[in-house]
């Protein structure tokens, strides 16, 4: 433990962030499983509409630090090329 009390109060401050980061990581992964979850399904219509809620994750964990903004824009990418590709097979079978 900490004999100073910036040190202290450093402690702190860097236990509460780590619980608030941890907590939007976790939405952005909770999101990105509902959305690969619809693909899997082979719904566009409605991973199109999850892609929308876990790119708006992506976007809140960058703007707040918790991720890397180039992170946070590969990670939308790869979404995206997922759902071009499912919507690529499905258009083809139809």
């Amino acid at each position: 433990m900490p004999n100073i009390k910036s040190a202290e109060k450093r402690a702190r401050v860097a236990r509460v962030r780590t619980l608030r980061n941890a907590s939007t990581k976790s939405s952005v992964k909770t999101a990105v499983k509902k959305y690969e979850q619809q693909l899997g399904q082979g719904e566009v219509s409605a991973a199109e509409a999850a892609l929308r809620k876990a790119t708006s994750a992506i976007d809140k964990a960058a703007r707040k630090g918790v991720i890397h903004k180039n992170q946070a824009a590969r990670r939308k990418s790869r979404l995206a090329k997922k759902l071009v590709a499912v919507a690529r097979v499905g258009g083809a079978e139809e």
